[in-house]
């Protein structure tokens, strides 16, 4: 028998109940604007229903299910970064040992380590990375491919993996505190997305991304932070003050992630047309908020929580 607690039960229920409405309503207003570019939202949309469903089943039966997912997440992230590279031969060495280090990352978050969970990327990887492209007898753009290797990691798998390290540091509160920020990152995009393309105007970074705008960013600041305060004392065990203070962090972490993916991808990807269709519709594009999301707010909960 599993033990289901009936505040996620109702959660999930109602996330299903806003997802399938959500995307009537796309259906709807993609056919009264086909002049306008609604991919992001229609990718986004697939990639809830596919999370819906994986943190479903880590919530109410197993979590070992959202950690094998999740450690998946981070390989595809990867990988799709790596493809928009501009590498040479010799870089793929290099970018085999990356990806050995997400099994690994994973195991420290299996076996509860948090001190080599939270620091195995940013110092051990950090300092061994370079030794294969030192071996490899590259000395050609060595600096580039390393650091942009690195900066991946740090982006992809050691931001992205602290989505499975609330169930590890916090049995009882983990899976909704996932459920939690998901929501929130997830509910951010939307809004910031629709308000950017329907009434923004001020735009933030017009030459890499003309769908994040200030109104985007400061009407969903609003929205994230006021169904945060209404969602905190059914989900988590944090009080009054953090169930306003979550919106806010949230909103300013996807606010971060959003752009500083968006400028990224402008900077790798200039003069690639084709390569830029097809990171539409990556993984890349779905979990940037995510990436700066997850470990920001872990860490604020977790000084500030003995529950952590």
């Amino acid at each position: 028998m599993f033990m289901f607690e009936i505040e996620a039960v109702i959660t999930l229920l109602v996330i299903a109940l806003g997802l399938i409405i959500f995307s009537l309503a796309l259906l709807i207003v993609k056919k009264k604007n086909p002049s306008k570019d609604f991919s992001d939202l229609s990718v986004r949309s697939k990639t809830w229903w596919g999370m819906l469903v994986v943190f479903s089943i880590a919530t109410l039966f197993h979590p070992m299910v959202s950690l094998f997912a999740l450690m998946f997440l981070c390989f595809f992230s990867l990988k799709e970064y790596f493809s928009i590279l501009k590498t040479r031969k010799v870089d793929r060495q290099l970018f085999l040992w990356a990806y050995l280090s997400i099994p690994l990352q994973f195991y420290w978050i299996y076996i509860g380590w948090y001190g080599m969970f939270i620091v195995f990327i940013p110092v051990y990887v950090f300092l061994f990375l370079p030794l294969p492209r030192i071996l490899g007898k590259g000395t050609v753009g060595f600096l580039r491919s390393v650091s942009s290797t690195q900066w991946g990691l740090m982006l992809m798998v050691f931001g992205l993996s602290h989505l499975a390290f609330y169930q590890t540091a916090s049995p009882e509160y983990g899976a909704n505190l996932v459920l939690f920020l998901v929501v929130l990152t997830q509910l951010h995009d939307v809004v910031q997305f629709l308000v950017s393309v329907f009434i923004g105007k001020r735009k933030v970074v017009p030459s890499s991304n003309p769908n994040i705008t200030w109104e985007g960013f400061i009407i969903s600041t609003f929205v994230t932070t006021g169904v945060s305060y209404n969602l905190y004392a059914y989900l988590t065990p944090l009080d009054e003050l953090f169930g306003i203070l979550s919106g806010l962090i949230i909103s300013v972490a996807c606010f971060g992630g959003s752009l500083a993916v968006s400028v990224l991808k402008r900077d790798l990807l200039i003069g690639e047309n084709e390569k830029s269709a097809v990171i539409k519709k990556s993984y890349l594009t779905r979990v940037d908020s995510l990436a700066y999301s997850a470990p920001i707010f872990f860490h604020v909960i977790r000084y500030y929580f003995d529950f952590m």
